[in-house]
């Protein structure tokens, strides 16, 4: 189940920071790293400098983490 206290684009940047974070870690990825690498910080920025995390608790990071787990783990 798809957490709505998130926006659809932040969950969506976040779970493919998620995915690139993975294939990262995959050593059959060692010819991508860096543009692996990449992605990551672009990702990186768009999820931290969001406009949701001007009115968002403390907190909401590691739930937002947590969901886009769920999601890629198919128990969402």
């Amino acid at each position: 189940m798809r957490c709505s206290a998130f926006p659809e684009d932040l969950v969506a940047a976040q779970c493919a920071w998620e995915r690139t974070y993975q294939s990262l870690a995959d050593p059959a990825n060692r010819q991508r790293t860096t543009v692996l690498r990449r992605r990551l910080l672009e990702l990186s920025v768009q999820v931290w400098w969001h406009p949701y995390w001007r009115q968002a608790g403390t907190g909401q990071r590691a739930a937002l983490r947590s969901s886009a787990r769920e999601l890629g783990s198919g128990a969402g």
